[in-house]
């Protein structure tokens, strides 16, 4: 998958599929995380529920989906997680409701989870029209840029301490997209609202995104703006930290650490190309009013 040999990927997932125990189709003992639910049925003419079994990034990266499953299928449910149904009730011919974990929907004529959706479709990431999520932005100042540092407990490497942000910040005018205080200097200490429907607005409203891999990049991404990707050095299958696109987001630049827990020579980089780009938008701006 990270290398773009997506028949070579489906064909060892179809593999896999045809070797599961039916008995153990999204089997309640397990983590919600480690369930499969797809098993190969059709879903062509049928009543789907799509279950998002992941976290908020996984679902929002993969609701690229929805739209090309719902051309297909006769009806498409997508039980979701609560935070997230807003935004992806947005999508046309698709059905959300939010996800309780306490008690699940009954299952309808075929169940997928979400990320088992490109293998079903036979679809690869870029062939999906971008952006798929739209949100109306906040009102912010031009040039303002949107900064998250801090990605998941699970997975600490992924994560900048603050302090290594705190230039990066005084040059340019930032809004934090983090939950939580922060001592460093933005327009909003208090920290991101920890509501999607702010949050969207904020990344929907700010010149550019950049963050460490998290929800935010997704989210970015999914709405199309311009995002700069900070990579620990072996990031997640979905990045290759040898180019600096990505076919999940045509409006994202990868900065991957040339060595593990090398973020200084990340934000070097990321500092040199956004004076490079703050001047690009400067001149765009002058251009646009006239004298």
């Amino acid at each position: 998958m990270r290398s773009g040999r997506h028949e070579a990927a489906w064909a060892i997932q179809l593999a896999e599929l045809a070797a599961r125990d039916p008995a153990a189709r999204d089997d309640p003992r397990l983590p919600y995380h480690l369930r499969w639910v797809w098993d190969g049925r059709p879903f062509d003419g049928r009543d789907v529920l799509v279950r998002c079994y992941h976290g908020l990034g996984d679902t929002l990266q993969y609701a690229r989906y929805l739209s090309a499953l719902a051309a297909r299928a006769r009806s498409v449910t997508v039980e979701a997680q609560a935070r997230l149904v807003p935004l992806l009730a947005q999508i046309a011919d698709v059905t959300v409701v939010p996800f309780d974990l306490a008690a699940p929907r009954l299952p309808a004529e075929c169940d997928i989870e979400i990320t088992e959706l490109p293998l079903a479709l036979r679809l690869p990431p870029d062939g999906v029209a971008m952006p798929y999520l739209h949100w109306p932005a906040a009102a912010l100042p031009a040039g303002t840029i949107g900064l998250c540092g801090q990605a998941g407990d699970w997975d600490p490497d992924r994560s900048i301490p603050p302090g290594l942000l705190a230039p990066l910040c005084a040059a340019h005018p930032v809004v934090m997209l983090t939950p939580g205080a922060t001592d460093l200097p933005c327009r909003n200490p208090q920290g991101c609202p920890y509501d999607m429907a702010e949050t969207a607005a904020l990344v929907a409203g700010v010149d550019l995104v950049i963050t460490v891999d998290t929800m935010i990049a997704h989210l970015a991404g999914a709405l199309g703006r311009p995002t700069w990707l900070l990579l620990k050095a072996e990031p997640d299958w979905r990045w290759d930290p040898t180019r600096r696109d990505t076919p999940w987001y045509p409006a994202m630049r990868l900065y991957a650490q040339p060595r593990r827990g090398d973020w200084t020579s990340v934000l070097a980089a990321v500092r040199a190309d956004l004076d490079a780009f703050s001047q690009s938008r400067s001149r765009r701006s002058l251009v646009a009013w006239p004298a």
